[in-house]
């Protein structure tokens, strides 16, 4: 261990590799470098966290913050501020803004608006289209780039890959795991009309039905085996498409939301209206239930928030004009904590859904895990606390929460990225530190 440490955590119960154990954690230049019992030892910075668990810091894989051309709902200052107060250390950003993230140019101007301004770390996805399909493989591999997203159906603009024959284009360019918005296009445009002529919110999951989902997934299967090219299916939200799903884990990882395990139709939209309105949609306690199995049996890899705020007035639209998503990257980790509260999974078992996953399914470099060597970045806990969900608490610039007066047991107490520590009882600390992220299999290949 270096003789110089910059930051000692003390006396907290830390979640590692080996298990659940009482121990200090030293650091030095970004890095973890001691675990254990340290003793006396000289820091920058010394802290006593005595009743607070220190998990490896969480990773949010799927965020939409909207700039460029959006940065009235939200953008990269805000959002990644958000997630640092929600306890996440590190994002993956999604390619539907405007214009797109479909080349180069538009990931080389994300990275550069990202520079000095983020709270947290950042990649960025690039969006498969018609139009690149034969120049993903390249730019899967350009630094900073998280990989390639699909949108098989309800995209926007060219992010859209329909049909089978896209499809295959896309995934027989390049190499690493797709990211895959599963919902099939063909289906959602013949039952448009349940709900084109207006219609109340509590259609949206009866428009795009679970077949929907399903079908989507199987095709996706089946262009992923042909091509032999692996695939994450995001959002997953039918107990069908989990039990599927769980027979294809060679070459299929699966992602959950935390709204569609806990949230039900139709008591959320009756609630909330439009706020509850997403893609997928939230559905019934039957698919809800299956996602758990699916939590409880391993087959579900990772949670993202799909952090995806809209304003309150383009929300208030009637449906199906309103927009579809809901703002999460801020109480991912406080509504799953109540969930381990409320013993519907162990604390281990959410550190391997939203730490270690992530960085597993992805192949990203040096951090979802507390061990000597990786990243510092921290996500330190009290499981005891309990917190009030309130809109005008958060970073968002959305300014609402689909959980608005949710009282939760277990928050953030404080988050630490590379050391740093960046929020600390909700307060943000310091200036924004935040970088690329690198990942494993673009090491030594990018361009």
């Amino acid at each position: 261990m270096p003789q110089s440490l910059d930051l000692v955590l003390r006396g907290g119960t830390v979640v590692t590799p080996g298990g659940v154990v009482e121990a200090d954690l030293a650091v030095a230049e970004g890095r973890i470098v001691g675990i254990g019992r340290l003793g006396a030892v000289a820091a920058l910075e010394e802290l006593s966290i005595p009743g607070l668990h220190v998990l490896p810091g969480v990773i949010d894989p799927q965020v939409h913050f909207r700039e460029p051309g959006l940065e009235h709902k939200e953008d990269l200052a805000t959002g990644t501020a958000g997630a640092v107060k929600g306890g996440v250390t590190a994002v993956l950003e999604m390619p539907n803004t405007n214009p797109p993230t479909t080349t180069a140019a538009a990931l080389a101007d994300k990275l550069e608006r990202a520079q000095g301004r983020i709270w947290c770390d950042i990649a960025f996805f690039i969006g498969a289209s018609e139009g690149n399909a034969a120049e993903l493989g390249r730019l899967e591999r350009l630094p900073g780039c998280a990989g390639v997203k699909v949108f098989m159906g309800s995209s926007t603009g060219s992010l859209l890959v329909g049909d089978d024959e896209g499809l295959m284009a896309v995934l027989a360019s390049g190499s690493r795991r797709v990211a895959v918005h599963a919902e099939d296009e063909a289906r959602l445009r013949e039952r448009l009309a349940l709900v084109r002529e207006g219609a109340g919110v509590e259609m949206h999951p009866i428009w795009r039905d679970e077949e929907t989902a399903l079908k989507a997934t199987l095709r996706l299967l089946k262009a992923a085996q042909s091509c032999g090219r692996p695939v994450h299916v995001l959002h997953v939200t039918t107990a069908e498409e989990i039990a599927l799903l769980s027979r294809h884990k060679d070459i299929a990882t699966v992602e959950v939301a935390p709204q569609h395990l806990t949230l039900v139709a139709p008591d959320c939209y009756r609630k909330l209206g439009t706020l509850a309105q997403m893609n997928p949609p939230i559905r019934d306690a039957r698919h809800r239930d299956g996602l758990w199995r699916g939590v409880a049996e391993g087959v579900v890899d990772c949670l993202g928030s799909d952090h995806a705020p809209h304003t309150i007035e383009e929300k208030a639209r009637p449906y199906p004009t309103s927009p579809s998503g809901m703002p999460g990257v801020e109480t991912l980790l406080p509504i799953m904590l109540d969930h381990v509260a409320a013993g519907r999974l162990s604390l281990t078992r959410l550190v391997d859904l939203v730490s270690a996953g992530p960085a597993r399914v992805y192949g990203i470099c040096g951090k979802g895990r507390i061990a000597v060597g990786y990243d510092a970045d921290l996500t330190v806990v009290d499981l005891k606390a309990r917190r009030r969900i309130a809109a005008n608490t958060l970073a968002s610039r959305c300014a609402w929460t689909p959980f608005e007066g949710t009282v939760v047991t277990g928050w953030p107490a404080m988050t630490i990225v590379r050391g740093s520590v960046v929020m600390r009882e909700g307060e943000l600390i310091g200036t924004p530190g935040g970088r690329p992220l690198r990942f494993i299999d673009t090491i030594g290949k990018q361009t």
